[in-house]
């Protein structure tokens, strides 16, 4: 784990609105099954899953941008003014099996109103209906797309969860094409070792009502493939040391009660040794992706973070 000043402890104990949501949270079903077996029948017996339309309201609020790369609905979205200085490709989670949900839409609301900011929002084709492949490139094309209209060292990389890790894959993989390369990279709560090896996320699982081990080992190997999911291509985790070096300024937002905040902060540490610019912020007792929960006192803080990373 690192030391220094690579790791803050940004709240010690949880907002009264936190605690108050996680327990309503906590009460309903799952978003994920608590079992891999669980997990397994639900994907086989579901129907082609669909994205959380974005809010009709939107249209009145910003300058809004339906458009397709490789075959998938993208949707970019400007501040009413007009472009932001920075925009924002945002990957949404989901575990790489579920679509768009309707609460990533105000985060993606709250980023816009808060920071000024463009959101490009990829609505990418999901495992296993679609080969990760599909995944991969509609982020390549949607970063061209974006490089080629607006000063790439002025677009962040972000996404939440699994698309965290779309995130970093995909900054890795522009480092080693060469060619227009992101200015930022911020991650909220990021998977990044499919195969969470590490012993210690054991003692996080008991507090993490959303996120289970077996499930997402299973989870993990359906989105590899053939692939070996401990391998850097699948695992960011375990990137080369000279490809970590070539990210940009990387910020990371993660609970501790989020079976995340272990890899997280390995990563973090791996960064750091490798040269990055790299800070991770934590925070007593969130959960997965709390940042999503806009209201809280947490959310708000984590956006005032990614601002001051922006320059705003």
């Amino acid at each position: 784990m690192p030391t220094g000043t690579a790791i803050e402890l940004r709240r010690a104990k949880p907002s009264l609105m936190l605690r108050v949501i996680k327990w309503v949270m906590a009460k309903r079903s799952p978003v994920f099954p608590h079992t891999a077996q669980e997990f397994k029948a639900s994907i086989a017996e579901r129907s082609l899953p669909q994205d959380a339309p974005m809010p009709s309201s939107f249209a009145d609020k910003y300058q809004v941008r339906e458009w397709k790369a490789e075959g998938q609905k993208v949707i970019t979205l400007h501040p009413k003014g007009g472009p932001g200085v920075w925009h924002m490709l945002y990957f949404h989670g989901g575990g790489f099996v579920l679509p768009m949900f309707k609460e990533h839409w105000p985060l993606v609301a709250a980023m816009i109103d808060r920071l000024g900011v463009s959101v490009t929002v990829p609505m990418y084709d999901v495992v296993p209906e679609a080969p990760a492949s599909r995944q991969d490139a509609l982020a390549d094309a949607v970063f061209a797309e974006l490089a080629a209209n607006h000063d790439p060292a002025k677009i962040v990389l972000n996404g939440d969860s699994a698309g965290g890790h779309m995130a970093v894959a995909l900054a890795l993989r522009l480092s080693k094409a060469g060619g227009p390369q992101p200015g930022k990279l911020a991650l909220f709560a990021p998977w990044l070792d499919l195969t969470l090896a590490d012993p210690a996320i054991a003692a996080v699982e008991p507090n993490d009502f959303m996120l289970k081990i077996g499930t997402l080992r299973a989870c993990g190997e359906m989105f590899a493939g053939e692939r070996a999911p401990d391998s850097a291509q699948c695992s960011p985790l375990y990137a080369a040391k000279e490809d970590l070096a070539a990210l940009p300024p990387t910020r990371i937002w993660t609970g501790r009660h989020d079976l995340f905040i272990v890899d997280s902060r390995t990563f973090t540490g791996k960064l750091v040794e490798a040269g990055v610019d790299a800070k991770l912020y934590e925070y007593e007792a969130a959960p997965h992706v709390f940042m999503a929960i806009v209201p809280t006192a947490e959310a708000k803080d984590c956006l005032s973070l990614l601002g001051e990373f922006l320059g705003r």
